[in-house]
């Protein structure tokens, strides 16, 4: 009888499925390996603070400070970049050591050469929000985990030995060098040490860059600065494992402490790291889809994953204002930032208005900022486009039309970079300025975007003027060879002509190839094809490309070039829109079957799982829409085309509520669109507005051969 009032308990108590644990079905290490650059370590979603490894080389695939060919540790960094084709940051490194070491970054033929340890990788454990691997040198197992601006610190040191952490204020990234850097030793009533403050100046891709800190460890430590640029807290033998906590700022040492107060005052390891866990569950649990492939799952959320590791907090968290950093634009503005208007809404708003500030201090908006400078890396007008897509989204940041006209006009018109020749001749010449037809067609495709802006804001001559701008690819035109060329100030095309030559120093194209730049005008597709003459012809240009020769030609050919299909290059950006031109031509079959083969031979659950850079969420970001059935192709347009849905159902978080996708049949082979219903009625366009999107309801996919 007791077991039968039992049993009826049970069955009155409500059944409640868990929430999914999104964050077990990623994998930080996909990316890892090849030219994919992504960062390994600790995190919370856009935090500013991301500890995590850094390894002894400095060369191009050691970009993040890891990569999996090689385990060799310098210490545990505080600032990292993602996926980038350039390295820095790397600031405010700790490492864990045992007895006497020599000071300095080290290098592998010399296992005494610095405080360098070999990590055991057989033994690593990469999780969103945490990070663990043991140090083989010291015998220490190190454990992070992290608040968006304080680092958390674990060491498990060995029964019995002198337990030490160095702060390395010295090394950094691959093109970074220390400028200035001090230690600032916190003393309490009684003159006893009891925290260790500092800051450390660099000069890199990022020219000024400032970073200060505020470390504090859980138990007494005696500290010396052995060597210029370094500080050693002393513990004596241990019977527990130490933690540090190192707080980061971008201000001021006051700051860090403060910042340090505020997100983590406790000790409790296990609860940042569960915090961090929820933190990513939270963020990761904006798109949920039905899959049963657990391979697939894990290339989804993983790619989502990196989506949120820029841009980063660029703040104190007692900031009136939100600011961000690692502003990746000329990458981004084409999937990533798309993306984040969809799924991270309330984020919108602070980076229009930062990107406002910024150009408020600099003149014109960002093109790619890092940590309070402008880096100017690549090419075109990308801060723009972005800003632009946010104000047609209705993302204004709380500016007046005025503001936005005047931050995009003044943009545009900045005479540098090559807009100067632009201006001037109506195109940038060959002869005159380096990587001609690529800085061109991306100032074309920016002024697109500000009269679309323009236009919304009621800026109608405004509109026009650089709608008419935006149509500067045009001269260009070869029609002989059918491609893009450089074009001299005397009228004759550059000399010779490959259309399969990259040359990564000085060429007309920056990473890229004549084939690869032939479709670099996304807002003017139509334009395009008449200059091909009909959509025969660009239909039969656009096949060419993907069967052509997959071999780039030149002594120095751009490695970014990469992820070929024919001369397709899905590892570098410029060609991230270009299969959904068969959407826009009328040919939605052929860009099903291209986007299904570039899912499965680009994308993968290993750590050579990217086709190329991961560039701050780009390459990911790509996956992540495309899987979900639809590409912004037309910055700041506002509409998505319809490509190859990858799963059978996915909802999306979004303003309204949540939006639902559903194609039927699609796991099962079924991988082309016949039909496409919105809210349960016939919708008979090829693309979806943002507005339907954000607004929540269904969109189902009617799935065919």
């Amino acid at each position: 009888m007791r077991k039968f009032f039992l049993l009826l308990a049970l069955l009155a108590i409500p059944c409640c499925s868990p929430s999914p644990d999104y964050a077990s079905w990623v994998d930080p290490l996909i990316g890892s390996g090849g030219h994919g650059h992504v960062f390994v370590g600790a995190s919370v979603p856009f935090g500013m603070v991301q500890p995590g490894p850094t390894s002894i080389p400095q060369s191009w695939d050691w970009c993040s400070g890891y990569h999996e060919s090689d385990s060799s540790v310098i210490g545990f960094s505080h600032t990292h970049l993602s996926g980038t084709g350039i390295g820095d940051l790397f600031d405010i490194t700790v490492m864990p050591v045992t007895g006497e070491v020599t000071y300095a970054r080290g290098n592998e033929d010399d296992p005494g050469s610095g405080i360098w340890s070999y990590a055991d990788r057989s033994h690593e454990t990469a999780q969103p929000g945490y990070y663990s691997v043991p140090l083989t040198r010291y015998g220490v197992l190190a454990e992070l985990s992290a608040t968006e601006r304080v680092g958390m610190h674990r060491y498990s040191f060995p029964e019995g030995s002198e337990a030490s952490i160095v702060i390395d204020l010295v090394n950094g990234g691959c093109w970074d060098s220390v400028t200035q850097a001090s230690f600032v030793p916190v003393k309490d009533a009684d003159g006893i040490i009891t925290a260790v403050a500092g800051y450390r100046y660099s000069s890199g891709w990022a020219k000024d860059q400032r970073v200060w800190f505020y470390a504090v460890a859980d138990r007494p430590f005696t500290f010396t600065e052995p060597a210029e640029g370094y500080g050693r807290l002393d513990f004596g033998a241990l019977d527990s494992p130490v933690q540090l906590k190192v707080a980061i700022s971008p201000t001021s040492i006051e700051a860090a402490c403060a910042n340090m107060e505020s997100e983590l005052p406790h000790w409790d390891f296990d609860a940042v790291r569960n915090a961090a866990r929820k933190a990513w569950n939270a963020e990761l649990g904006r798109i949920d889809i039905k899959e049963s492939d657990p391979a697939r799952r894990r290339i989804f959320y993983t790619a989502l994953y990196h989506t949120m590791l820029a841009p980063a907090l660029f703040c104190d968290a007692a900031a009136a204002e939100k600011d961000y950093t690692i502003l990746s634009l000329w990458d981004t503005y084409r999937a990533a930032m798309p993306l984040a208007t969809i799924i991270h809404p309330e984020r919108m708003d602070d980076l229009t208005a930062c990107m406002y500030r910024i150009y408020d201090r600099q003149g014109d908006l960002p093109v790619w900022h890092l940590w309070g400078n402008e880096t100017d890396c690549m090419v075109g007008n990308p801060g723009l486009i972005v800003f632009a897509d946010n104000v047609i989204k209705g993302y204004t940041g709380g500016l007046t039309p005025e503001q936005i006209i005047e931050a995009m006009t003044a943009t545009a018109d900045m005479p540098d970079r090559g807009q100067d020749l632009r201006m001037s001749y109506g195109f940038i010449p060959s002869d005159l300025y380096n990587w001609s037809v690529s800085t061109d067609l991306e100032y074309a495709i920016a002024d697109a975007a500000l009269a679309n802006a323009a236009e919304a804001l009621g800026y109608s001559d405004t509109a026009a003027k650089y709608r008419s701008r935006s149509l500067s690819y045009r001269h260009f035109w070869d029609g002989e060879s059918g491609f893009l060329r450089g074009l001299r100030t005397d009228g004759r095309f550059s000399e010779p002509f490959n259309p399969c030559f990259s040359d990564h120093e000085w060429s007309d194209y920056v990473e890229g190839t004549p084939w690869q730049y032939l479709w670099l005008v996304p807002h003017d597709i139509e334009g395009l094809c008449s200059l091909f003459g009909s959509r025969e012809a660009m239909l039969a240009k656009l096949d060419a490309l993907f069967e052509a020769p997959s071999e780039i030609e030149g002594d120095n050919s751009s490695s970014d070039i990469t992820g070929l299909i024919g001369q397709y290059a899905h590892g570098n950006e410029p060609g991230h829109h270009t299969i959904y031109i068969y959407s826009i031509l009328g040919e939605p079959d052929k860009a099903a079957d291209m986007l299904r083969r570039v899912y499965r031979e680009m994308y993968s659950d290993t750590p050579a799982g990217l086709a190329g850079n991961e560039d701050a969420g780009q390459m990911s970001a790509w996956y992540v829409l495309s899987a979900l059935g639809f590409y912004e192709v037309e910055p700041a347009s506002g509409r998505y085309w319809f490509g190859a849905p990858e799963f059978e159902e996915a909802t999306v978080r979004v303003a309204g509520g949540s939006f639902k996708i559903s194609a039927r049949g699609v796991s099962s082979g079924l991988g082309h669109i016949k039909e496409v219903r919105l809210d349960g009625r016939k919708y008979d366009l090829p693309y979806i507005y943002h507005s339907d999107i954000i607004a929540g309801g269904e969109l189902e996919f009617i799935m065919g051969e």
